[in-house]
Protein backbone atom coordinates (compact mmCIF):
# COMPACT_ATOMS: atom_id res chain seq x y z
CA UNK A 1 0.00 0.00 0.00
CA UNK A 2 1.64 3.56 -1.00
CA UNK A 3 1.31 6.18 2.01
CA UNK A 4 -0.21 9.11 0.92
CA UNK A 5 1.25 12.14 1.78
CA UNK A 6 -0.72 15.49 2.12
CA UNK A 7 -0.10 19.04 3.18
CA UNK A 8 -2.89 21.75 5.07
CA UNK A 9 -2.85 24.25 5.83
CA UNK A 10 -4.94 25.77 8.73
CA UNK A 11 -5.96 28.85 10.87
CA UNK A 12 -7.38 28.02 14.31
CA UNK A 13 -9.79 30.87 15.46
CA UNK A 14 -11.08 32.34 19.30
CA UNK A 15 -9.07 31.75 22.23
CA UNK A 16 -6.09 30.66 20.71
CA UNK A 17 -2.94 32.27 21.93
CA UNK A 18 -1.56 32.81 25.09
CA UNK A 19 -2.94 29.25 26.06
CA UNK A 20 0.01 27.52 25.30
CA UNK A 21 -1.67 26.33 21.80
CA UNK A 22 1.53 26.44 20.06
CA UNK A 23 3.61 24.32 21.79
CA UNK A 24 0.85 22.03 22.18
CA UNK A 25 0.38 21.71 18.62
CA UNK A 26 4.13 20.76 18.05
CA UNK A 27 3.75 17.56 20.74
CA UNK A 28 0.71 16.70 18.78
CA UNK A 29 2.14 17.25 15.55
CA UNK A 30 5.76 15.38 16.88
CA UNK A 31 3.97 12.22 18.21
CA UNK A 32 1.91 11.92 15.09
CA UNK A 33 5.29 11.93 12.79
CA UNK A 34 3.90 15.11 10.88
CA UNK A 35 6.38 18.30 9.70
CA UNK A 36 5.25 21.62 9.67
CA UNK A 37 5.04 24.54 11.62
CA UNK A 38 3.10 26.52 13.42
CA UNK A 39 2.80 30.77 14.52
CA UNK A 40 0.79 33.39 16.03
CA UNK A 41 -0.95 35.51 13.73
CA UNK A 42 -1.72 39.51 14.69
CA UNK A 43 -5.28 38.91 14.47
CA UNK A 44 -5.17 37.04 17.14
CA UNK A 45 -5.80 33.54 15.12
CA UNK A 46 -2.46 30.81 15.00
CA UNK A 47 -2.05 29.48 11.53
CA UNK A 48 -0.30 26.08 10.79
CA UNK A 49 0.98 23.94 8.05
CA UNK A 50 1.09 20.12 8.30
CA UNK A 51 2.93 17.66 5.86
CA UNK A 52 2.90 13.99 6.40
CA UNK A 53 0.69 11.01 6.09
CA UNK A 54 -2.81 11.37 5.39
CA UNK A 55 -4.26 10.07 8.38
CA UNK A 56 -1.69 11.64 10.79
CA UNK A 57 -2.20 14.99 9.45
CA UNK A 58 -6.05 14.37 9.85
CA UNK A 59 -5.81 13.38 13.42
CA UNK A 60 -3.48 16.74 14.19
CA UNK A 61 -6.10 18.75 12.04
CA UNK A 62 -8.79 17.27 14.51
CA UNK A 63 -6.84 18.16 17.14
CA UNK A 64 -7.21 21.48 16.31
CA UNK A 65 -10.79 21.81 16.62
CA UNK A 66 -10.29 21.49 20.26
CA UNK A 67 -6.32 22.12 21.49
CA UNK A 68 -4.84 22.61 24.54
CA UNK A 69 -6.95 22.61 27.74
CA UNK A 70 -7.02 26.54 28.26
CA UNK A 71 -8.04 27.39 24.45
CA UNK A 72 -11.70 28.06 22.98
CA UNK A 73 -11.36 27.09 19.46
CA UNK A 74 -14.43 29.23 17.99
CA UNK A 75 -13.25 27.99 14.19
CA UNK A 76 -10.82 26.15 12.13
CA UNK A 77 -10.43 27.04 8.45
CA UNK A 78 -8.37 24.32 6.78
CA UNK A 79 -6.85 24.46 3.35
CA UNK A 80 -5.58 21.37 1.24
CA UNK A 81 -2.35 22.35 -0.76
CA UNK A 82 0.39 20.47 -3.04
CA UNK A 83 2.74 18.29 -0.30
CA UNK A 84 6.29 19.46 -0.99
CA UNK A 85 8.17 17.30 1.40
CA UNK A 86 10.65 20.79 2.56
CA UNK A 87 9.86 19.91 6.22
CA UNK A 88 12.37 17.86 8.30
CA UNK A 89 10.59 18.52 11.31
CA UNK A 90 7.90 20.74 13.08
CA UNK A 91 8.58 24.01 14.65
CA UNK A 92 6.79 26.82 16.29
CA UNK A 93 7.82 30.10 14.09
CA UNK A 94 6.87 33.93 15.97
CA UNK A 95 4.75 36.23 14.18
Amino acid sequence: MTRQLVRVRVRIHGVVQGVYFRQSTRRQAQAAGVTGWVRNCSDGSVEAVFEGEASAVADVVAWCHQGPAAAYVSQVDAVNEPYTGEFSLFKVSGW
